[in-house]
């Protein structure tokens, strides 16, 4: 999909499973939830079905070992008429900051909204979340929209 200094960004794939476990898992610590096996369960099982909107990709190095992944989904774009991509999940191994993986993440989930027409990429983030925050202001625009959830 997309290739940098020897890193490659690709779908996910069902061998796979075990290293996205770690990395899902370590994406999960990072912003304090809760996860389990079935949560897990459901998730991999949305990537692997073409029914489901959700798709992952990975960050891989020469070798096969993962080192960051990405969800993201299509989503109705109401008043603008238009579809966009949503980045639900972003995630890098600590020894991999720093290193280009995440950046190569957003670059390849921008090409697939390029590819099928989208209008932007959009995604969300913890207000803490300063070295995310770092590459993000660089190769997006935050915008002032303020997020609330209902809980049901």
């Amino acid at each position: 999909m997309s290739e940098t200094s020897g890193l490659t960004v690709r779908p996910v794939r069902p061998q796979d499973r075990a290293q996205w476990d770690v990395l899902y898992q370590g994406y999960a610590a990072f912003y304090g939830v809760a996860q389990t096996v079935e949560m897990r369960d459901t998730l991999w099982s949305w990537l692997h079905d073409t029914a489901k909107e959700s798709e992952g990709l990975v960050a891989e190095l020469p070798g096969g070992k993962l080192v960051g992944l990405t969800h993201c989904r299509p989503y109705a774009r109401a008043l603008a008429a238009s579809t966009g991509m949503f980045l639900d999940d972003l995630f890098v191994i600590p020894e991999a900051r720093g290193t280009g993986a995440a950046e190569a993440l957003i670059d390849a989930v921008r090409a697939l909204a390029l590819e099928r027409g989208y209008t932007v990429v959009r995604w969300i983030t913890d207000e803490t979340n300063y070295r995310g925050r770092g590459l993000y202001d660089r190769v997006a625009t935050r915008t002032p929209w303020v997020t609330y959830d209902i809980k049901l």
